[in-house]
């Protein structure tokens, strides 16, 4: 079986603190893949060291039958990695659909449109169109620093698909959303699923994520202590103990 990506053994420490110890796992195209876990279980230096802002201290990294290990984070892109960030950046005084400008004049972008760009502008309003912005309304045209925080998560999200990548990575893109903002997301995510786009998703809101992933890989003092569908995570006695278990407590 072919896989997208596959992680072998990372390891990484900080000043004697190990953040990530020996975390492997496979991610095949088309699946959408959660990791979970209590705070400070690793799971964004998990992502941090696929993406290239870390760089592992073992291990490797995979992508499409290349070892992308230790490259720059905008090699990794380049290559069809796109990730959020957990606190959001975007370039607050200007327009929303401005901020899809960088990607969308991307040499992959190019390459993939055949050398040309096309109406930038035109293709930044679709996209946050297709994030949930309304096309006919001045959203789009409303400085970012004026978006309410539902809208920016989103407008974060318009930026990674801006760069057409095989696997997205949303680091706890749900954080600081109220429930109804969650609610509006959630179909967006599922509608690129069914596309068949390739997901890694770092989620603290368990009841919407085990809705929509395939698997679900939990880390605990940056170890993978199991993975497996939603159904048997819930089920699992080391999950409950080191995460499950305290969220409800």
């Amino acid at each position: 079986m072919d896989y997208l990506l596959t992680v072998e053994r990372l390891t990484k420490s900080f000043g004697g603190v190990m953040a990530v110890w020996d975390v492997s796992f496979k991610v095949q195209k088309g699946q959408l893949v959660g990791i979970i876990g209590p705070n400070g279980a690793g799971k964004t230096t998990l992502i941090n060291l696929i993406t290239g802002f870390v760089k592992p201290d073992k291990g490797k990294v995979i992508f499409k039958g290349e070892d992308i290990t230790g490259l720059s984070p905008y090699k990794i892109a380049q290559k069809g990695i796109a990730r959020s960030f957990q606190v959001v950046r975007p370039f607050l005084h200007l327009p929303s659909y401005k901020n899809l400008i960088i990607p969308l004049y991307s040499k992959r972008v190019k390459a993939l449109r055949g050398g040309k760009y096309g109406d930038r502008d035109l293709v930044a309003l679709d996209l946050l169109e297709d994030v949930g912005f309304e096309k006919d309304s001045s959203v789009p045209y409303k400085v970012a620093s004026s978006l309410p925080h539902g809208y920016l998560k989103r407008l974060e999200l318009a930026r990674c698909l801006a760069l057409r990548p095989e696997l997205l990575i949303l680091d706890e893109l749900f954080s600081g959303m109220s429930m109804s903002e969650v609610a509006a997301t959630m179909p967006i995510i599922e509608k690129l699923k069914e596309g068949g786009m390739t997901i890694i998703m770092v989620e603290h809101r368990l009841r919407e994520l085990f809705r929509i992933a395939d698997t679900v890989i939990v880390l605990n003092f940056g170890e993978k202590i199991a993975e497996g569908r939603p159904s048997e995570i819930i089920e699992n006695e080391l999950v409950k103990a080191a995460y499950l278990g305290a969220e409800s407590a």
